[in-house]
């Protein structure tokens, strides 16, 4: 990034290339919308070439594109007015489980998709971030400019109540 920053837009491709799954796959976990998700990919490209003024190098490039990823599905979301369902799980499975195996994997999944919805958006986002995106917490607390200890609350919080959920429904 800090060579896009000083000129070389070529390397924007790379960044793409390195990135774009990543993201639309914490768009896709937020908002369950495919085609939105892929568009909101686009906008954080074009914010980053944007902005690349902004990013000073200090802290990890990571944080500061899920940074400007959160405010692009901020914008998403005012603009839409509601988060949709999550996303189907079914392309998770694995191809080689026998077919009852694939049913109840997918009815378990089907399950956890109903309860990560009914999660508030913040304790959803900071599951995603470190449990699909893989985010360590230190940058997620970059992300979400909190402290450390505050996120391994929140995703504490966060998997208890999903746990909770998860439970009644059994």
């Amino acid at each position: 990034m800090l060579k896009v920053k000083s000129g070389d837009l070529d390397k924007m491709a790379l960044l793409f290339q390195r990135y774009h799954r990543p993201l639309y796959g914490f768009l896709y976990h937020m908002t369950g919308q495919k085609e939105a998700s892929e568009d909101m990919v686009q906008n954080v490209f074009y914010r980053m070439l944007r902005s690349r003024h902004t990013f000073t190098g200090q802290g990890e490039f990571r944080t500061w594109m899920y940074h400007l990823a959160r405010n692009v599905l901020k914008d998403h979301l005012k603009k839409d007015g509601r988060y949709r369902p999550m996303p189907d799980w079914e392309d998770r499975l694995a191809g080689e489980e026998l077919v009852e195996e694939q049913l109840e994997r997918k009815q378990e999944l089907e399950m956890l998709q109903l309860k990560m919805e009914s999660l508030s958006p913040e304790s959803r986002e900071v599951l995603v971030l470190s449990r699909y995106q893989d985010l360590k917490y230190s940058e997620i607390a970059g992300v979400l400019d909190i402290s450390v200890a505050a996120v391994k609350v929140r995703i504490h919080r966060a998997i208890r109540q999903l746990r909770m959920l998860y439970l009644q429904t059994e």
